[in-house]
């Protein structure tokens, strides 16, 4: 048996070992008699650690013979049975990639389940996996209250948070839509290593903040200490040095190597919890067995006689002592089940092997958009009851305004026709945000439903998409572009990839507003400046809006908390904030640039665009400021040439339609797209490429964006970007030629 075979000597070494007798010391001495717990619950446990065990195993040959994939496992950590075991499968588990042994405990909850089947159809990429529908190697279940986690790094911390801090705040606001009970609490595992990360830090840190602030946060964040990541190893004490003492996170310390000692202290947290409703940091010390993946190989970075002392140290080990020192088995029944196990999970994933996969590429995305469109949208709020709610302002509405006034408006809107809205953000509650868009939301909806988040952009998106997860419409605000990229794997790695990762069962719906882009002349440089949407082009599934005038805001967020209502959607809205108190186009005080409230029923269909103009010379293709410089640019170019020209508004920059645009563009063959961020990776780039590999004629392109250049401070703010002159500039030398 060669030593890179670790799988094969781990597996003979436990019979050998249960034959002889010849276990690990125990760590803990707590006798079955001193406890409430009985002898067939720890058979149970024992049951779901040997099967997990082998489905690692047989993994592992399936792997060599090409017929699975993606073989990291649990081996070492099936102490996390237990969890499996106490927590009732209503309280939401968002776990670690080594939670096998949870799944198959939890499973036996709802005896119809069939974890090993499930399991193994995940391991060889089914497109029969009933959570990923072949896709990823996942845990997860829609009928056990677990969302669907891959090769998670700590990014499912923050949402764990979001989605514990919401079960109060369902029960409070008396959310219909919610779906937790309200005695629920959430549990969210990780590693020890994973512990290191900013993500995690920033969930502990949220969830601390919010508990000694007054909040609820029910959640018991399980580390699984295995003492490594990958092959960096972690201080024996790092992990109770740094959580023990920290405000507002109660630490409780455990062996997970030994199953009674798990269950006092696992009941203890799960009573603590459900009762104070507050955060839980339970530290599971355990082992790692058979490397961290398939093609890890530990004699690579290990000592020999280290890696043999730690599977000496095997819980399978450790829990064949617990039976039988207990009278709860004998070593030949031990073994008998082993045998009778390994024979079960072995016939399943051999069954498996055979099961369809994915094919076309049709199947693969077919979920990355769930479409959920029966849900039933509530009607729009009485005439009284929004006077009510406007009070004064509600006699002004009918005047024109800039585009801050407008959101605002449909903001108040909004949360008075869906009622599980929620805003939050940095500054947006009492302050109503640094530029007052949320002004006075907080006094007309309280604190329950508008609040300032902690300065952490991280926990903002991660508090979306918990929200999202128990029946809410977050409404989550990043106080500039420039500070959303803190946080963007939150957005990219975790709201968007839900529903493709779990055949649409799961959605995060968020509407996410973002003041940016660029053109605030004189304030803030780069960091409130940032010209730049490459981050969000290549999301897929994401809605990704960009209105350009007040009047278009209203509509498009209305289409937007829609789309998250009904699809479960993902939205990224961005606000141009040089545009939100702009009054005026041509000239000061000509106010063109004001609109009036559209009425209440007006949306914007995602994907239209809008047309200014019908002349056939020049077609300029723009989006936000872009739209405001180049209807200005439209009427010096049009006295030049005395000829008219169109300007598109795209609007919707993730829908574009490119048979449309064509449409519109017509028999016109000078497009000029403007394009107010860099050039580099910008919107413009994929319109080129779009419209003329789409196009059965000759179009003369021309790109115009802003350089690939930071913003300046002071009178150089707006140099590297498109202005009116280099508009008409180009428009001319385009038509011209």
């Amino acid at each position: 048996m060669s030593i890179f075979n670790r799988e094969e000597i781990i597996d003979q070494n436990f019979l050998d070992h249960v034959r002889l007798g010849h276990f690990p010391s125990a760590r803990t001495n707590i006798h079955l008699s001193q406890t409430n717990i009985r002898s067939s619950e720890l058979i149970s446990l024992f049951e779901s650690q040997i099967m997990s065990r082998h489905m690692d195993l047989k993994a592992r040959i399936l792997k060599n013979e090409g017929k699975c994939f993606y073989t990291i496992g649990s081996s070492g950590h099936e102490g996390n049975a237990v969890f499996g075991k106490v927590f009732p499968y209503t309280d939401m588990a968002f776990l670690h990639y080594r939670s096998g042994p949870f799944f198959i405990q939890r499973s036996k909850q709802l005896p119809e389940s069939t974890p090993i089947y499930d399991i193994a159809l995940s391991f060889m990429a089914s497109s029969d996996d009933p959570i990923s529908g072949g896709r990823h190697k996942v845990i997860g279940s829609k009928k056990l209250n677990i969302p669907p986690q891959t090769s998670t790094i700590a990014s499912h911390l923050p949402k764990a948070v979001g989605t514990a801090f919401s079960i109060d705040r369902a029960k409070d606001l008396d959310i219909s839509e919610r779906k937790l009970k309200t005695e629920s609490i959430i549990l969210c595992s990780f590693g020890d290593a994973s512990a290191n990360h900013a993500t995690a830090l920033s969930a502990f840190n949220t969830a601390s903040w919010v508990s000694n602030s007054g909040g609820h946060v029910p959640i018991i964040f399980i580390c699984e200490d295995n003492g490594t990541g990958i092959s960096v190893p972690t201080n024996e004490h790092w992990i109770e040095q740094n959580f023990s003492n920290r405000l507002g996170l109660q630490y409780v310390k455990t062996d997970g190597l030994h199953l009674i000692d798990l269950m006092i202290k696992s009941r203890q947290v799960e009573h603590d919890c459900r009762i104070n409703r507050s955060p839980i940091f339970l530290h599971m010390k355990t082992v790692r067995l058979m490397g961290h993946a398939g093609s890890d190989v530990e004699v690579g970075y290990l000592p020999l006689a280290e890696i043999e002392a730690t599977e000496f140290n095997d819980p399978l080990l450790h829990s064949s002592r617990i039976l039988i020192e207990n009278n709860c088995l004998s070593s030949e029944e031990i073994v008998r089940l082993y045998e009778s196990i390994r024979h079960q999970v072995n016939h399943v994933f051999d069954a498996t092997t055979l099961r369809p996969k994915l094919e076309s590429s049709e199947d693969v995305i077919e979920s990355i958009i769930a479409n959920q469109s029966s849900r039933k949208i509530p009607k729009q709020p009485s005439a009284k009851v929004r006077k009510d709610l406007f009070g004064k302002e509600f006699n002004r509405m009918d005047q024109s305004h800039h585009m801050a006034k407008l959101i605002n408006y449909t903001l108040s809107d909004l949360m008075l026709r869906y009622k599980n809205t929620l805003l939050f953000g940095e500054d947006v509650a009492q302050k109503g945000g640094v530029y007052y868009v949320t002004a006075d939301l907080y006094k007309q909806f309280g604190e329950r439903r508008v609040f300032n988040s902690p300065l952490d952009e991280t926990s903002i998106i991660g508090f979306g998409i918990g929200f999202g997860q128990n029946g809410f419409i977050p409404i989550p605000e990043i106080q500039f572009l420039a500070y959303f990229h803190n946080a963007e794997d939150q957005l990219r790695g975790e709201a968007a990839t839900l529903p493709f990762f779990s055949k649409g069962q799961f959605t995060n719906p968020m509407v996410l507003r973002v003041p940016g882009l660029a053109y605030q002349k004189g304030f803030g440089g780069h960091f409130h400046n940032d010209n730049s949407l490459t981050v969000f082009r290549d999301i897929p599934g994401l809605i990704l809006a960009v209105p350009s005038n007040g009047a278009d805001a209203s509509r498009m967020l209305r289409t937007a908390v829609r789309e998250a209502y009904e699809n479960g959607r993902v939205v990224v809205f961005i606000e141009p904030i040089a545009l939100y108190m702009a009054k005026d186009l041509y000239e000061p005080k000509d106010g063109k640039w004001v609109f009036q409230y559209p009425d209440l029923d007006e949306e914007i269909p995602l994907g239209e665009f809008s047309e200014y103009g019908n002349g056939k010379t020049l077609t300029i293709i723009t989006y936000g400021n872009g739209l405001y410089l180049s209807l200005q640019a439209k009427k010096e170019i049009e006295k030049k040439l005395k000829k008219k020209i169109k300007v598109i508004d795209l609007r919707w920059l993730s829908d574009i339609n490119i048979q449309k645009l064509l449409n519109a563009i017509g028999t016109c063959e000078n497009v000029l797209i403007v394009d107010e961020c860099r050039r580099t990776g910008c919107h413009g780039e994929g319109l080129i490429s779009n419209l003329l590999s789409a196009s059965n004629k000759h179009l003369n392109i021309r790109l115009h964006a802003a350089e690939d250049s930071f913003i300046s401070i002071g009178i150089a703010a707006t140099a590297t970007l498109p202005s009116k002159e280099s508009i008409i500039k180009h428009g001319l030398e385009l038509v011209n030629g």
